[in-house]
């Protein structure tokens, strides 16, 4: 498959869509924030609007590798681990950090999503998918997450809104 050019997020469906040329190629569970749309600082919230892809991490580690402040542990997610550290937001496999592109909006001041920390990442496989749980970030299944990295090039363009894709129920894979 060539390099996506669009990522959809929608709140509304908890999926992520994804377009080359115009054209829907693929469509993916996610989790989105338990507290819902939002673009403040601190607010827990997953920010809408236009976005690019501003840094990728994780290349080459292994599938549940642990990410702490955007850096491999050196673990590696298990059950054992998750008992270890109950109640820890787990980043694994992946990091696509996003950067805002509307000033005032998701750019800049208090809505700044890059400063946010605001990621797509991959998540413990015993999490549900397709229900909003995360603390602002968009979470995949970690298989999910290591396909789509190598398909999202540096600054594609990632739109985050509440509309439902209009063809929610088709199966673009």
């Amino acid at each position: 498959m060539p390099d996506l050019d669009l990522l959809h997020i929608s709140i509304a469906d908890q999926r992520l869509y994804g377009f080359c040329a115009g054209q829907p190629v693929l469509s993916l569970s996610v989790s989105t924030a338990l507290n819902g749309p939002g673009e403040r600082n601190g607010s827990g919230c997953t920010p809408c609007g236009l976005h690019q892809v501003r840094a990728k991490i994780g290349g080459g580690l292994p599938l549940a590798a642990v990410l702490r402040g955007r850096r491999w542990t050196g673990e590696v997610w298990s059950p054992q681990l998750h008992a270890q550290f109950p109640g820890r937001d787990w980043i694994l496999t992946r990091i696509l950090w996003l950067s805002g592109l509307e000033p005032g909006r998701n750019r800049m001041g208090e809505v700044d999503t890059f400063r946010r920390y605001i990621y797509l990442h991959g998540t413990p496989d015993t999490e549900p998918m397709g229900e909003p749980l995360s603390h602002g970030c968009i979470r995949l299944r970690n298989a999910d997450m290591l396909a789509l990295f190598d398909l999202v090039p540096p600054h594609c363009k990632v739109r985050i809104d509440e509309a439902p894709y209009p063809a929610a129920n088709q199966d673009f894979k």
